[in-house]
């Protein structure tokens, strides 16, 4: 007999380079990525209901309408795959900062997939459960897929797992001011093709440390979240100037991830960053 309830954390992302390709016909981007765990996390339970139907309350941040949470989407999804023999509880503890491309609501998702399908016997056969995260966003392929590392492209869909990263110390500035993610693909439609830098010519071999990461890195979302918004580059630019290993914008915005060498490195950048432009937490990266 399956448990009545179950629960998970799910973990915060980082794009250590994030590529946006070509708007297609679906009005869908490409983009090709390399994904990488933090260890900030929501935790998320799920808890079988007489009925058929999804509930949800969320602890924390104000994340919208329970019809258009994600995690409500994939246990719908599970439930109907199942014959909807059973309702679903879920109890969201948010603490991934939203509108921050740390993949919070796509990481929520992937948990509530995989809880809901335990709630179930794990009736739903694994490739399955990866043709559902597709469907529910880019991001929440990798967060099912439990890699800490992966490169992925296509829609986020097509992913190669690599080994972890050394875990390294990582401060994440939130500012005060989200970024839609519809928002941010429009604004990258609206610039200049010139922006985009194009797919990388990648050598698996240079994935496997951070410095070489490092050289590498880039996001095309951040020349068009500068252009309009001068305060998000002034923070990043005042992250940068930190001296990190790698500093980049975190998805589609807007938190900004800076790598450190050391502690002592990390803390001397806190203490030189204040308050000033936004939030700052400690994580560590990779590992």
């Amino acid at each position: 007999m399956p448990d009545s309830s179950v629960s998970m954390q799910a973990p915060a992302k980082a794009n250590l380079f994030l590529r946006v390709l070509a708007r297609e016909s679906t009005g869908y981007h490409g983009i090709e990525t390399l994904f990488c765990l933090l260890d900030l996390s929501d935790g998320l339970t799920a808890e079988r209901r007489t009925g058929d139907a999804v509930s949800i309350d969320v602890l924390g941040a104000d994340v919208g309408p329970p019809a258009d949470n994600l995690a409500v989407r994939a246990a719908e999804m599970v439930l109907q795959a199942t014959g909807r023999k059973f309702g679903v509880h879920l109890t969201l503890e948010k603490r991934i900062p939203i509108q921050a491309g740390l993949g919070g609501g796509s990481s929520d998702a992937a948990a509530a997939l995989t809880l809901t399908n335990q709630l179930a016997g794990n009736a739903v056969p694994r490739h399955e459960l990866l043709q559902f995260a597709a469907r529910l966003g880019s991001d929440v392929p990798f967060f099912l897929s439990e890699a800490r590392l992966a490169l992925a492209w296509g829609h986020g869909e097509r992913m190669l797992r690599l080994p972890p990263l050394p875990a390294a110390l990582a401060l994440l500035l939130v500012p005060s001011e989200g970024m839609p993610t519809a928002e941010a693909y429009d604004w990258m439609d609206q610039g200049s093709e010139s922006s985009r830098r194009g797919g990388l010519a990648l050598d698996l071999d240079s994935l496997r440390n951070w410095g070489d990461i490092a050289r590498m890195a880039g996001n095309d979302f951040e020349a068009a979240l500068f252009a309009r918004k001068p305060r998000l580059k002034g923070a990043f630019e005042a992250l940068a100037g930190t001296r990190p290993l790698l500093c980049r914008l975190t998805g589609s915005g807007a938190a900004f991830l800076a790598v450190y060498r050391n502690a002592t490195d990390r803390t001397d950048a806190a203490m030189m960053l204040g308050k000033k432009h936004g939030e700052l937490l400690e994580v560590t990266a990779g590992g």
